[in-house]
């Protein structure tokens, strides 16, 4: 499975980001699909996730201002961010995982929020 994402930038506080991730390859054994960011100093988290079964997770911090979706025709996750803080800037990355719990990353996408 590669995951390729993209979106990322520099956008003021308030503002708005869309970030995509799409797969390709052996995605049929795909059973969640989410996004996790990293800060520097501090561990990788997720920001919002399809579980399998297909519940949504947000984390605490971004709900209510992102939000998570899915093109399964163009096999491709969106986070739909808005309302943007400082806070959230970060290394933005989308993942997947298969039904043998293998876990796949896309390259990153950096994310900073200006004051």
């Amino acid at each position: 499975v590669q995951l390729q994402a993209s979106g990322g930038g520099l956008v003021q506080a308030g503002g708005s980001l869309r970030l995509s991730c799409a797969a390709s390859g052996s995605i049929f054994g795909i059973v969640a699909t989410g996004w996790y960011r990293q800060a520097p100093g501090k561990q990788r988290e997720l920001v919002a996730g399809f579980a399998h079964g297909g519940s949504v997770d947000y984390a605490d911090s971004v709900k209510g201002r992102f939000t998570i979706s899915r093109d399964n025709a163009k096999n491709t996750v969106y986070l739909q961010m808005n309302s943007l803080k400082p806070e959230d800037t970060a290394v933005y990355y989308c993942n997947a995982v298969n039904i043998i719990h293998n876990n796949f990353w896309g390259q990153g996408t950096q994310v900073t929020v200006s004051s």
